[in-house]
């Protein structure tokens, strides 16, 4: 016998039914780390914040890709930059959510801003890993970079040795990166911890707007005219900034005294080598592009990436990075593979690299 149909039976178990499929899907999305929950072809957001350093477009990106390519052939890397400008960062990462990322790695323009970047993606259960630069006010899952204070605190301590040992005397001039950038806070510290009880007086400080090296080498030609002669040395945060203050001294029609920098670029081994500036830093950029493509992929299937200590209440790993001057170049441009002796030696500093033992 054939029972009356039972319309609210039949609704309650649609319902049910609906209920169960919406559970299982929203399980898959936060089992893949959120985006598409598929881990074999996951889509991750590589996000940076500049080209007022090279580096980015030369290395950071193409390691990045390259590790992530080895990791997760299906993988996609959705890559843009934003050129200094936190809100087209803050698009960039809007528009690679609405793609399905499953992670975004982020070198932030501004650290205190990509705090909101952080909380939309968390409320789309997609991680967020800090590349270099951490991000303030909300905590990201994890953080990857060299370790920034101790590359203040290395080449201003580098910088206080040579002119101890060469019997400098006057006062130096710090030109810190950007204001909005915490890792560039970080490496201020830095500074200061090398040269606040060196015996040499801090004529003054700069905190270098997006670290343009024109804005650099602006405020270091105000300083000339105003102190003179007596600037025994300048603690640059970077070789960009490095790169405007030589150029500030040169405009000035002065001797240039040792100058630092920080990122290892072509253009300051060079100036290394002509003795233009004295020191950079050596952080190949292959480690933290691959340590963040290995955290990314992680993420991307489930697992938690691993994490030495807390920078900013946030998981992190921090490489340390090595000072270079002209008596270690040639070892490091050996061992880095991130520069080429080629690259340097071009023709217009041949003389002075044979001279420094670089063939």
């Amino acid at each position: 016998m054939r029972r009356p149909f039972d319309s609210s039976a039949s609704a309650a178990a649609a319902l049910l039914t609906l209920l169960a499929l919406t559970a299982a899907t929203a399980c898959a999305a936060e089992e893949g780390g959120g985006g598409t929950g598929d881990a074999e072809n996951a889509k991750v957001a590589f996000l940076m914040p500049d080209i007022a350093s090279t580096r980015y477009e030369l290395y950071d990106s193409p390691l990045f890709e390259e590790r992530m390519a080895e990791l997760c052939p299906g993988c996609e890397v959705i890559y843009n930059n934003a050129g200094a400008d936190a809100s087209r960062q803050q698009e960039q990462a809007n528009s690679a959510l609405a793609q399905g990322v499953s992670v975004i790695v982020i070198d932030p323009v501004d650290s205190t801003a990509a705090a909101s970047i952080v909380n939309t993606a968390r409320a789309q259960g997609v991680p967020v890993i800090a590349y270099d630069r951490p991000v303030l006010q909300t905590p990201p899952d994890h953080y990857i970079s060299f370790d920034n204070e101790a590359i203040g605190e290395s080449i201003g301590r580098s910088l206080v040795e040579h002119l101890d040992a060469t019997g400098a005397e006057g006062g130096l001039l710090q030109v810190n990166g950007s204001p909005t950038d915490a890792a560039a806070g970080l490496i201020k510290q830095g500074i200061h911890n090398a040269i606040d009880d060196s015996g040499y007086e801090l004529l003054a400080e700069y905190d270098t707007p997006d670290w343009q090296p024109s804005e650099a080498q602006s405020w270091v030609g105000g300083q000339i005219s105003r102190f003179g002669g007596g600037i025994a040395g300048v603690v640059a945060a970077n070789d960009g900034t490095g790169g405007g203050a030589i150029a500030a001294f040169k405009a000035a029609g002065v001797p240039v005294p040792p100058v630092t920098g920080n990122d290892f670029e072509v253009a300051a081994a060079q100036r290394i080598v002509a003795g233009e500036q004295y020191n950079t830093i050596s952080k190949p950029i292959g480690i933290v592009a691959e340590a963040a493509a290995e955290a990314a992929h992680q993420f991307v299937i489930g697992e938690e990436p691993e994490a030495e200590t807390e920078v900013f209440d946030t998981p992190a790993q921090l490489f340390e990075p090595t000072v270079v001057t002209l008596d270690n170049l040639p070892d490091v441009l050996a061992e880095s593979g991130q520069v080429e002796v080629a690259d340097v030696c071009t023709p217009p500093y041949a003389t002075a690299c044979a001279e420094a033992g670089l063939t």
